[in-house]
């Protein structure tokens, strides 16, 4: 693998004399993320055992905003050259086209390296919360509808499809308050300025005050095994677990796509990375770029059905 990796370097000169691309310097990752996000800690891991595996600089670039969609509408129209990619969820392919106005790209406007991980989003609340388990947030969801608000780092994010589907299934109303990314929701959620917080693992681990009232996911996690599920709740079928990888431009050359893909793949399993993802409360989960790129497909259609069933494709 090394050998191939290795060749990283003269593939970019061979796809910038093609191109008239730039056929040297750094690769450039872009995360659509706020810095100092969970999702931006695991992506500069990534980053740097990417740089290892291709044998140059792998700098991240963060280009938050608009559901993400930012940032992979500045993927999308990059050159496909290898110097540009992209880590994130697939949400702002899956979900954001669904919500926000003026996306021109869609799940083909982009090449699959592979899928990393997925991450796990918990309901949590605030150290000054009035809730004290999941029970008592149903509880007075029942009691007085809109009077439970919750915050999620956007809107038709998967934290924001998973509380609005649990409200759909048991048959309750909940406020939602979107904020521009966890950067914002958690100082919001510390401040007592929402109820509940819809966030992944990773951030809320940062934040010992912060308790995990339920795991959003049909298995128990070993970050908080005594915090009872979605399923567990009564919701039978939940929106799944945030997929996260890489991805480049649509149109990448053979070569360079085989060499992402081998880096894509070693960096999955390099020590450093494994332990920030463990750490950090995340589910390592592999996949090819191929069948990366069926899921983000699949879900695509699934996020369709579920936001028009939601009654948000007008907000």
């Amino acid at each position: 693998m090394r050998g191939a990796v290795s060749s990283f370097a003269g593939l970019m000169l061979m796809a910038g004399a093609a191109g008239a691309q730039q056929s040297s310097g750094p690769v450039e990752m872009i995360i659509p993320l706020t810095a100092g996000s969970g999702l931006d800690v695991n992506g500069r891991a990534i980053a740097a055992a990417l740089a290892k595996e291709l044998r140059q600089p792998v700098v991240v670039m963060n280009r938050d905003g608009a559901a993400g969609t930012i940032g992979f509408g500045v993927l999308a129209s990059s050159p496909a050259d290898g110097h540009v990619i992209g880590f994130g969820p697939t949400t702002p392919i899956s979900n954001a086209p669904y919500l926000v106005k003026g996306v021109k790209y869609d799940a083909d406007s982009f090449s699959y390296i592979c899928q990393i991980f997925e991450t796990v989003f918990v309901m949590a609340a605030g150290p000054g919360s009035r809730f004290k388990t999941a029970a008592d947030v149903l509880r007075a969801a029942k009691e007085k509808p809109n009077s439970v608000t919750y915050g999620t780092p956007g809107l038709g994010s998967v934290p924001h499809l998973s509380m609005a589907n649990i409200g759909k299934t048991l048959g309750l109303e909940f406020q939602h308050v979107p904020y521009r990314g966890d950067a914002l929701l958690v100082p919001a959620l510390l401040r007592n300025d929402i109820d509940l917080a819809i966030t992944a693992i990773a951030t809320i681990r940062e934040h010992p005050s912060i308790r995990a009232l339920a795991v959003l996911d049909d298995a128990r996690n070993e970050a908080y095994p005594d915090v009872p599920t979605a399923k567990e709740l009564g919701v039978q079928r939940g929106v799944p677990p945030g997929q996260v990888g890489l991805y480049g431009p649509k149109g990448l050359t053979a070569g360079v796509q085989d060499v992402l893909n081998a880096a894509c793949a070693a960096a999955a399993r390099d020590p450093d990375v494994l332990r920030v993802i463990t750490t950090t409360g995340q589910r390592p989960k592999y996949l090819t770029g191929a069948a990366y790129r069926q899921n983000t497909i699949d879900d695509y259609k699934f996020k369709g059905d579920l936001i028009k069933s939601l009654g948000l494709l007008d907000q």
